[in-house]
């Protein structure tokens, strides 16, 4: 059992190193890795599950493509929003809400993005909270890779560099 376990470290390293290589020889992953809560796997799995940013004409679009809206149900006089529809990468979904916990939960710096997510955390739940901070990252995730920028901490960053 020791012999295995031993086998399985191993491979589990080499595969971590694998996996950080790749990260480092992308650049728009490079750039990913600067959003909180965003880790190598994330931004690699975020990056393989979109591919070509240019096939999005709106950054909003990713999350659909993703799962991460809520499913419409409308008859008649109803017209309901459900859970998440779920549709697209899983593991693009999951790696963006493990992200998203992670920022809401173990992020100590304050953000924009982590206050509208702590906000939404008190009104609806950390479960609900977590599924819009992942759609929320996913949109930005791919408007930074489609136009190069970089992460905004707070709002007031881009007001002062335009002064």
């Amino acid at each position: 059992m020791l012999a295995a376990r031993q086998a399985l470290r191993l491979q589990f390293d080499a595969l971590h190193v694998m996996v950080l290589k790749a990260v480092r020889t992308h650049a728009a992953c490079r750039r990913l890795l600067t959003v909180p809560g965003v880790g190598a796997v994330t931004a690699l799995t975020f990056a393989t599950a979109i591919d070509d940013p240019a096939r999005f004409a709106r950054s909003r679009d990713v999350g659909a493509y993703l799962g991460l809206t809520p499913r419409k149900y409308a008859s008649g006089e109803i017209d309901r929003n459900g859970a998440i529809s779920k549709s697209g990468d899983r593991l693009a979904r999951e790696a963006l809400f493990v992200a998203a916990h992670s920022l809401l939960t173990r992020v100590t710096r304050w953000s924009a993005l982590k206050a509208w997510g702590t906000a939404i955390a008190k009104r609806r739940g950390l479960r609900r909270a977590t599924v819009a901070v992942a759609r929320k990252l996913a949109v930005i995730l791919h408007r930074m890779w489609a136009d190069g920028s970089e992460f905004h901490w707070r709002r007031d960053e881009t007001a002062a560099a335009a002064v």
